[in-house]
């Protein structure tokens, strides 16, 4: 069977044998917010993420015209839902690392554009755009490495999204696009199936609330973890429920770091710590040194 390939995202390697790649989606929980961004970027880095992640939109591209005068309640007033969708956007000056690396989801082509200028170390595909022909060329066109989260897309849809970015530098990343997403929906088991059919890493982007599933999918073999960040799950806006509060983030890590340690080689081998419970516990060395007659 083919091996499956290592793809690197900065100076990191993600795949099988590698530490798992931790990172903390920003995403719009900022609500347009700089300062807020950077708070969540500081609790990202404390928590020892690898890298944050944001989401990049031109609203002029986005929002589709019928949704564009539609009214909603926000944290600046009752405004339509396209003012909205411009507020919360970052411009050029905003954009400045803060000490982690980061990267962003591209929503159209002018985005990707943008955030060229930024020499981001790979894109990450939302499930969003799993059959946008148009994006997903921009973005292999940028030549960078690519993670494509496959949530509410079927097989023949991965397939094909593959088959088009025709790539090595690709992680597959599992995914249910709920939220927050029930456990009977999260199906982990995705996973060893993507791993199968395709053939490259498979990482893991949770919607849920809580931090065990998450765990088991590194457990499972995820080698790319993704959840939401906020400073305040009660915060306005719709991804926070299905967020991970900086508390949680930190426990999160750090967990995800003990199970890597305990996944171990898969060889059997007697440890030093058990050659004095040998000792004292075992009467024989070997089943024959027992057998009698």
């Amino acid at each position: 069977m083919d091996r499956i390939p290592t793809v690197a995202l900065g100076e990191r390697l993600v795949g099988d044998g590698q530490p798992v790649y931790i990172i903390a989606e920003i995403g719009i929980n900022h609500n347009g917010s700089l300062d807020l961004a950077k708070q969540l970027i500081d609790a990202s880095r404390e928590a020892g993420c690898d890298a944050v992640k944001f989401q990049k939109r031109t609203p002029e591209l986005c929002v589709p015209e019928e949704q564009r005068s539609k009214m909603r309640q926000t944290p600046w007033g009752y405004i339509t839902y396209f003012e909205y969708r411009e507020k919360v956007e970052f411009g050029w000056d905003d954009y400045e690392q803060q000490g982690i690396q980061w990267l962003a989801s591209c929503w159209d082509e002018e985005s990707v554009k943008f955030i060229e200028a930024f020499d981001s170390p790979a894109y990450k595909i939302q499930s969003a755009a799993v059959t946008d022909g148009p994006l997903l060329q921009a973005l292999k066109d940028s030549g960078r490495p690519l993670v494509l989260s496959t949530g509410m897309s079927t097989m023949e849809q991965i397939q094909e999204a593959v088959d088009f970015l025709e790539m090595d530098q690709l992680v597959l990343c599992h995914s249910t696009s709920s939220y927050p997403c029930a456990p009977e929906e999260i199906n982990l088991r995705m996973i060893d199936t993507l791993r199968d059919a395709f053939r490259y890493p498979v990482g893991y982007s949770g919607h849920e609330v809580g931090l065990p599933t998450t765990v088991a999918a590194a457990a499972m073999g995820a080698c790319y973890v993704e959840r939401h960040i906020t400073l305040d799950r009660a915060m306005w806006g719709s991804d926070q429920a299905a967020s991970v509060e900086p508390g949680g983030f930190k426990r999160l890590v750090h967990y995800l770091r003990t199970v890597e340690t305990a996944m171990g080689d898969g060889q059997k081998r007697v440890y030093e710590s058990e050659l004095s419970s040998m000792k004292k516990l075992r009467r024989f060395a070997r089943v024959s040194d027992g057998m009698t007659g």
